[in-house]
Formats: C-alpha cells, structure tokens, sequence
C-alpha cells in the first residue's frame, strides 16, 4: 500500500507537508468526489472482506467504490499514514421507517483531533446525506455546507448527527404527487454515536451479517451513489437520480430517470467510473 498510489486515485496532486485542517478538507473532498459509496459486490456475487489489503486493492487498484466499513477505513489508513490524530468510532443509523436508530451499531465513522480541536469525518455515508466538510464536533451549533446544514446534538455522551432538509424540485412530477416533499426546517436524523474508540476488526461480525441476512436495505437494493461537484449521483437499482443541491433558493433540483440492463453497466462506467469483473444483478 502506498500513500501516493492513493493519491493517484482521488485525484489529488497537492503539497501535503502539514497534518492541519486545511489538508484533511482538501483530501476528504478528493475522496468523496472519486470513490463511490457502493454495495455492488454484493450484487455480483463477491465477498466483502474487512481487511485493509484487500478494501485498498479493491477501490485503489481496481478502482471501485465501497461501503462505509470500507471508505471510511482506507480514509483512515491515509489519515494515519499523513500523521493525523485520528481514531475510528462507531453509530446506529436511523432507519425512517422504524421512526428509530438500529439496535446495533452499523457504521463507522473517523474522529480527527487537530490542535486539540476535534472533528468528524465521514465518507461513508452516502446520497444527499453526505457531509462535504469536517465537521467540528460541537453540540447544536448549524453547520452550513454545500449538501445542506448540519448539526450535531450531545445528550449525556451520546451525539446525535442530523441535516436540515431542503425542499426537493422535480420536473416531471407534479406537487401532488409528492405529499411527503420536506417542509422547510425538517430534521432529518442521520446517526447516533458515542466517543468511544474502536477497531476495525470490531466490525466483523457485522460486516459478515450485512452480507448474508436478507432483511437489511444492502441486500434489497443495489446501491452506488457519487458525490459531484455540484449535487449526488445516486443509481439504486435501474432508477439513477441526479441531484443538483440549492438550484434555486433552499430547493434542489432532482431528475430521475429509469435504466434498462446495458444502460445500467454504461452509466456505471461513464458516470460513476466503475467497471465490474462479475456481472451486476440490480
């Protein structure tokens, strides 16, 4: 593994004499803007395993994408590599329609501690919820970005993750058929999570379970979805959304067209930079 191969994959040519924050945003957009969040080896009939050779050869050399137990740790084997202060934390997504956060911890996310500040880098969550930036780790103050405001809230040690919604604008849809379109001022809940360090091999029951168990939302859809620099790609199943963030005043813009099978292996290969060894079964 080598740090400037890495570099070679995302893109990014830039001095990087110093641990600081302006690197890390530098690194972490290059990161989010080249390497898919995506499940599709799940969806050609390939193992995901968790080990750190394998997840770097996979999105460095082959040039693919992964999920957040993968993206997040070769973002954190980078970090390390550079010097940074940097540890592994894990979180219970919410799931909207269980109105709650998973029972058991299912993502994982970085800690950076710079000059004794810390922030949280994610790049493994994916879709409009994606954060752009670090994110200082501080209790209800709004943090605005690109994709939206975020903000994070402590309740006795416990951080909850959140995004204030933007309306959505899609062309072809009439309002009617929209009646779940978020009002302005609409939490969503992303994630919870405590401060508590963890190790990457803490993460391998899950990885194996999220793989075999049928019930969970990796299994049902298959999923790739890309930061631009404008908005989200996002292609789950044949249904590839475009998403352009803040097209007009507090409204994104969101086009959604249906693939047929070869439009769907061209799209990948065209817009999100993937070409798979095995076929894709969407």
């Amino acid at each position: 593994m080598n740090i400037q191969e890495y570099f070679g994959r995302i893109s990014y040519n830039k001095p990087h004499k110093d641990a600081d924050l302006q690197t890390l945003t530098a690194i972490f957009q290059h990161h989010i803007h080249t390497i898919p969040f995506e499940n599709l080896s799940m969806h050609c009939g390939e193992a995901i395993k968790l080990d750190l050779q394998s997840t770097y050869n996979k999105i460095v050399r082959k040039k693919r994408g992964g999920w957040c137990l993968e993206t997040n740790h070769l973002l954190f084997w980078a970090l390390q590599e550079l010097g940074y202060d940097v540890c592994i934390l894990g979180a219970n997504s919410y799931e909207p329609a269980e109105k709650g956060y998973t029972a058991q911890i299912n993502h994982i996310l970085l800690k950076v501690v710079i000059k004794g500040e810390s922030y949280i880098v994610d790049a493994g969550f994916g879709g409009a919820y994606q954060m752009w930036q670090p994110l200082v780790l501080i209790s209800g103050k709004d943090q605005p970005q690109v994709p939206g405001i975020f903000h994070f809230m402590e309740d006795d040690g416990t951080w909850y993750f959140e995004k204030v919604k933007r309306k959505h604008y899609i062309p072809e849809h009439s309002k009617n058929d929209f009646p779940h379109s978020p009002d302005l001022g609409n939490i969503r809940k992303i994630y919870r999570f405590t401060l508590e360090p963890r190790h990457i091999d803490d993460f391998q029951g899950l990885n194996a379970y999220l793989q075999v168990f049928p019930d969970n939302i990796l299994q049902k859809k298959s999923i790739c979805t890309l930061q631009t620099t404008s908005g989200v790609l996002t292609l789950v199943g044949w249904t590839l959304t475009e998403m352009k963030y803040n097209h007009t005043e507090d409204m994104d813009l969101v086009n959604i067209t249906t693939l047929t099978d070869e439009e769907v292996e061209k799209t990948l290969k065209e817009k999100f930079n993937i070409v798979l060894e095995n076929k894709l079964v969407p």
